[in-house]
């Protein structure tokens, strides 16, 4: 059958996969990004009421709107990907409105979690596959994904931790993916993590579809969402 995955989604990577996968945004993407940086920052040279600031402020909207469409076309690509090649697919259930908030609230909306994790929802559902959410207040970056001791909490700066206890060298963001899959009950039970995992029905229907003409090298495989 299937295997199942865990997904730690991050800003050091788009998201990381319990089986160790690292996923960055496409090259599409980056361009689409890179473009409307360089229309803001044209933007705010201009003179205020000048005919060439309207036209800078047009040319801000264009690159905004392709950076969402290219964003959108990313996360149906993944999303997709992962719910044909998995038959469980377990997330952090991330309080993406609180995150907004706080000094991570650009790169939060930039990275559009939301976005991502609602294709996932409706995707299980359309592909019968268990979507997981784990509740948001766990500590998958503290715990040892091996031993299961919580060896507290790590500044975001640091990538990679050794475990006090069992001496495990951990990335941060894979041990944080397999902690995700453990707590969902879709491996090996991580009983000290104390998680209530939750089963979350879809309930929108995908709206609709074109082809996928870019991407991730294992998206590219599929021609349809």
């Amino acid at each position: 059958g299937l295997p199942s995955v865990g997904i730690d989604l991050g800003l050091t990577h788009f998201a990381v996969l319990s089986d160790g996968t690292k996923i960055d945004s496409p090259r599409f993407l980056r361009r689409a990004e890179k473009k409307l940086k360089k229309a803001q920052r044209e933007l705010s040279r201009k003179q205020k009421r000048s005919k060439n600031r309207e036209k800078a402020r047009l040319k801000v909207a264009r690159a905004h709107a392709q950076v969402a469409d290219a964003r959108r076309e990313f996360h149906h690509q993944l999303s997709t990907q992962l719910i044909r090649e998995n038959q469980a697919v377990a997330v952090e259930d991330l309080a993406v409105k609180a995150l907004a908030r706080t000094r991570l609230g650009k790169s939060v909306h930039d990275a559009g979690w939301a976005q991502f994790l609602a294709m996932l929802e409706y995707k299980a559902q359309r592909y019968a596959r268990v979507f997981v959410k784990v509740g948001r207040f766990e500590p998958t970056s503290q715990v040892c994904s091996v031993c299961g001791v919580k060896d507290g909490p790590k500044p975001l700066h640091m990538r990679t931790w050794t475990c006090t206890h069992c001496g495990t060298v951990h990335d941060r963001d894979h041990n944080a993916a397999k902690n995700v899959k453990q707590a969902a009950g879709l491996a090996v039970t991580a009983c000290r993590a104390q998680v209530r995992p939750e089963l979350v029905p879809a309930q929108r229907e995908e709206a609709g579809s074109h082809g996928i003409h870019t991407g991730t090298r294992a998206a590219q495989r599929h021609s349809t969402r």
